[in-house]
């Protein structure tokens, strides 16, 4: 699984963006589609998760606190794409934002980096206060 990441930019605080992934290799209805973001100078840290199909508590996408509200997680299996729409964008929300997709099983977390093999190279954010 090959993934693209594009979407970002600079935004003015208070601002949306929409990231975008594309995947390739192989079709996105069996994996977990996740966003990351990095920011200098510290740990790459979960954004948020859609699944393959909805858990056991009916819910498909979870979020970081500081995401819930603000972020909206969806895919497009047909056009083999996850985006992240962002909105009230504040300046620590500056990172580098990742894509990954790991195949869904039941002992996954989702939200820990190091299960996921599959990553795109990482699209930039940039908030100005």
């Amino acid at each position: 699984v090959q993934l693209q990441a594009s979407g970002g930019g600079l935004v003015q605080y208070g601002g949306s963006l929409r990231l975008s992934c594309a995947a390739s290799g192989d079709t996105l209805s069996n994996l977990a589609l996740a966003w990351f973001r990095q920011a200098p100078g510290k740990e790459r840290e979960f954004v948020a998760v859609n699944l393959a199909s909805t858990d056991w508590s009916g819910n498909n996408a979870y979020y970081e606190g500081f995401a819930k509200g603000r972020f909206i997680i969806s895919r497009d299996n047909a056009k083999n794409t996850v985006y992240l729409q962002m909105n009230s964008l504040k300046p620590e929300d500056t990172a580098v934002y990742y894509c990954a997709a790991v195949p869904s099983r039941p002992s996954l977390s989702y939200t820990e980096a190091r299960e996921y093999p599959y990553w795109g190279q990482g699209t930039l954010v940039t908030v100005s206060s």
